[in-house]
């Protein structure tokens, strides 16, 4: 099974859930895409972009289940990354779970299943 991953704010995942989808956080609506990691990408993308911040969320999410609107393309040195074209459903997200930032301020993500 490949899963890709998503870090955002808990405020945000609420909303989503109340609507029941994610259309993106700020980033992703001017990208045109919703940014997602692998698990191995995803402890890079939480320390470059959400060191500091706190009441994160990581959703997992079956690659498979996302369809044609799942792309993957070159970004970090030609590195391919998962980009959801189109909104999330929040019943497609497999697992929520809260993000402890470790002492240093970086988001702690532990072992992700790939």
């Amino acid at each position: 099974m490949a899963f890709v991953y998503k870090i955002l704010a808990r405020t945000a995942w609420d909303a989503a859930r109340r609507a029941g989808r994610f259309e993106g956080a700020a980033i992703d609506l001017a990208d045109g895409y919703i940014h997602l990691s692998t698990a191995a990408q995803a402890p890079e993308t939480a320390r470059r972009h959400f060191s500091g911040q706190s009441d994160l969320v990581l959703l997992r999410i079956d690659a498979r289940r996302l369809g044609a609107a799942l792309r993957w393309e070159p970004a970090r040195g030609g590195e391919l990354f998962p980009h959801l074209y189109g909104p999330l459903d929040c019943a497609l997200v497999e697992a929520m779970t809260p993000i402890a930032p470790a002492p240093d301020g970086t988001p702690r993500l532990g072992e992700l299943p790939s």
